[in-house]
């Protein structure tokens, strides 16, 4: 079996620990240091350190570095060794909380809201009320295209901002990435070249990468002539696309582009997959239409989920599969049982009650000025040649520093930008993720990390 890259450094500090040379509270080499001395990239050394912090090992303290840890698991029994995807693990860390560490309250990685916008006593009060009423029936398997009612819930939800889905049409899933996995089994196979706007998030690479597809980067946002040529002379299989404030730019399509990309997929026949997670956290005015809406072959796969809105921990999303419905249905059948009851019964009762669009409305509210108090902060602190995007809606915005910028010092709190893509672009840029209230520390950390520029 290939032994990762980091091995050639991790092999010695854990031979180190274990043997007593380096006895607990002992601090390690710098990521700067094991570069020079083993002539590794700085994205291979935080591999190997995070390899070790997972092993139980070595502590990560912020700012501080590196450490011994204060116990040692004791081992009996050898275990099996477990291949881990090193660049895997340190990609997923950037988009999670744990990778702050202590200053988890400070981060700006996460794309969800924070504990403070979510509606934590709406749903927990609509939870009891659906279990009081609905009782042992919620115990029970559910349809596994999903609960008829919150279908025609959904369905309703859609009509009043002019995009006609019947109930019927709808898949429930579990989750937003479910329903991607769904919609490219249902039109691609192994193999098969997948056009996607870049940058794009890891997960949409992640699975795109699982299922065998080959991944055709275009620039974000829609690059007419772009699409053309994936669609044309690349022979793009499928479309994936985010037209209602793009993760992680936070940019918005127009209805003209957003027709004229409809047009350009009608013309090759291709599938689009429009994510519109964040189709309903847009600031100000009406929603923004959807890929949906204008579509008159069939050709899009439209989900949503009500993760991004309500709670992360509610893994509740829906798909809209167009023309490949029986195709998505038996996909959607074999990947297992219904979404659970109770969440589909309290999503269900929120959107019938209007409880959802109530939350919804202060949530925008609340997303607009934490993004302009983000944009003051950027304009404020960070270095004049600094670009950052303005989103209208969602909650990412996307920084750019000037080329040859040294991220590593600043990716305690953010996310990298080249954990949006496949290729070596995008090294001087990061999102920035302002789903969270400003508190005075929050606005502290990122002019901490305006001076590592000054």
């Amino acid at each position: 079996m290939k032994q990762p890259r980091h091995h050639t450094f991790t092999a010695t500090i854990e031979q180190k620990i274990k043997s007593g040379a380096y006895p607990p509270g002992h601090r390690l080499p710098s990521v700067r240091e094991i570069m020079a001395q083993y002539r590794l990239s700085a994205t291979t050394v935080q591999s190997g350190y995070e390899h070790l912090v997972i092993s139980g090992l070595v502590e990560s303290i912020p700012k501080s570095g590196y450490y011994v840890s204060g116990t040692q698991p004791v081992i009996s029994i050898p275990p099996p060794v477990v291949e881990r995807d090193a660049t895997y693990l340190h990609k997923l860390s950037l988009i999670t909380s744990r990778h702050a560490g202590r200053h988890a309250s400070t981060a700006f990685n996460v794309a969800a809201p924070g504990d403070l916008l979510i509606p934590q006593k709406l749903l927990l009060r609509t939870m009891q009320q659906v279990i009081r009423e609905q009782g042992a029936s919620l115990l029970r398997y559910d349809a596994p295209t999903g609960n008829a009612s919150l279908r025609q819930s959904i369905s309703l939800h859609l009509s009043q901002h002019h995009t006609m889905v019947h109930a019927d049409e709808l898949l429930i899933t579990d989750g937003a990435l479910q329903a991607l996995y769904i919609a490219l089994a249902a039109v691609c196979r192994p193999g098969d070249v997948v056009a996607v706007e870049s940058p794009c998030v890891f997960s949409v690479l992640e699975v795109l990468q699982v299922m065998h597809l080959q991944v055709l980067e275009i620039p974000a946002p829609f690059q007419p002539d772009a699409l053309e040529e994936a669609c044309g002379r690349l022979k793009a299989r499928a479309i994936i696309v985010t037209p209602n404030f793009h993760n992680p730019t936070g940019a918005l399509l127009p209805d003209a582009g957003k027709q004229q990309l409809l047009a350009i997929a009608e013309k090759y026949n291709v599938p689009v997959i429009e994510n519109d997670v964040y189709g309903d956290l847009h600031f100000t005015g009406q929603r923004p239409s959807n890929l949906k809406m204008f579509d008159r072959q069939g050709l899009v796969l439209t989900y949503s989920s009500f993760s991004k809105t309500l709670a992360p921990g509610i893994r509740l999303g829906w798909l809209a599969p167009g023309r490949y419905y029986k195709e998505a249905e038996q996909v959607r059948f074999s990947l297992g049982s219904a979404v659970s009851p109770v969440y589909q019964a309290m999503v269900q009762k929120l959107l019938a009650t209007g409880s959802y669009q109530r939350h919804v409305r202060t949530f925008r509210a609340r997303l607009a000025r934490n993004a302009a108090v983000t944009q003051q902060l950027l304009a404020a602190h960070f270095p004049q040649s600094t670009v950052f995007s303005r989103p209208e809606g969602g909650y990412s915005m996307w920084v750019e520093m000037p080329a040859g910028t040294d991220m590593q010092r600043c990716y305690e709190h953010f996310t990298p930008g080249y954990n949006f893509t496949l290729t070596a672009s995008f090294r001087h840029c990061f999102r920035l993720v302002f789903a969270e209230p400003y508190t005075p520390a929050r606005k502290a950390a990122i002019q901490a990390a305006a001076q590592l520029y000054r």
